[in-house]
């Protein structure tokens, strides 16, 4: 229930305003059920966002919180995190957010393995600004920038993030509610950089365009469709065609960035300043 965790909330600025149906607010009672699993310090948390529809999140977090500009959340995030390497600093993002235009940020972010949590609601689209297709579309998919289906394959985010070095990486659905709730405590509780893909549905901007049915439909495909990593294990190739796996995806350890950095710092001072 909502009593459960309003105290993460800033009840001043509900209700949202997402359309109905859209599953952003489902993966953000996932996120605020996290915090209160973690028994997280508010005063201790920042949450970073960029721009869309997902990163309207940050807007309704009573956290410390930074609204930033598209694609440039992950940057706000290293400054912060650099800056205070106590804090737990946790990024809300979009699929075109943190994909295109962001993507450069996302990779670096994920080869400096920086002690952050990047929760990427994907629903396949630019919602807010008019449902042109991003980087996650899939082919043939109908936007307002793709009125005859799209003509690009779809990044695989999962293989991206862990070939930039992403030392934790998962996904999960709108639908598979206890799960992404799981995926996202262990990814804060990671040391180093942790992407958490939670598969969302836009009724309105995606589904009308290509057809997808209500929100109901759309969170039955996301059932349908997903498939977790223990249950693939006991299917053929040819049992996986139209699935996507979720759960827990890769896991690593690597050097932290923050850490590796605070070393320098205590190096160049016993040194006299690099003198």
């Amino acid at each position: 229930m909502f009593r459960e965790i309003a105290q993460y909330f800033r009840q001043d600025k509900l209700p949202h305003m997402w359309c109905p149906g859209c599953g952003n607010g489902m993966i953000l009672a996932a996120f605020a059920r996290t915090m209160k699993e973690l028994n997280i310090d508010q005063d201790r948390t920042v949450i970073v966002s960029g721009i869309g529809c997902s990163s309207r999140s940050s807007g309704y977090l009573d956290f410390d919180t930074l609204h930033t500009t598209h694609g440039r959340a992950l940057a706000f995030a290293t400054g912060v995190k650099l800056a205070k390497p106590e804090l737990n600093v946790i990024v809300l993002s979009g699929d075109g957010d943190s994909t295109a235009i962001g993507g450069n940020h996302l990779i670096h972010a994920a080869r400096r393995n920086l002690d952050l949590t990047l929760v990427v609601f994907n629903n396949s689209i630019y919602g807010m600004t008019g449902g042109q297709y991003s980087p996650m579309s899939p082919p043939g998919k109908k936007a307002t920038t793709a009125p005859y289906g799209t003509l690009e394959r779809t990044f695989n985010l999962v293989d991206i993030a862990k070939a930039a070095g992403a030392t934790y990486v998962a996904r999960s659905t709108a639908y598979h509610h206890r799960l992404l709730t799981k995926l996202i405590v262990n990814g804060i509780k990671h040391k180093g950089f942790s992407l958490i893909e939670a598969v969302s549905q836009c009724p309105v901007n995606y589904g009308r365009q290509n057809k997808a049915g209500t929100p109901a439909d759309m969170l039955k495909w996301q059932k349908d469709h997903a498939i977790t990593v223990e249950a693939a294990q006991q299917l053929g190739a040819g049992e996986m065609q139209d699935k996507f796996l979720i759960g827990e995806l890769h896991q690593g350890e690597a050097p932290e960035y923050t850490a590796e950095y605070l070393k320098i710092i205590a190096r160049a001072a016993g040194e006299g300043g690099g003198k």
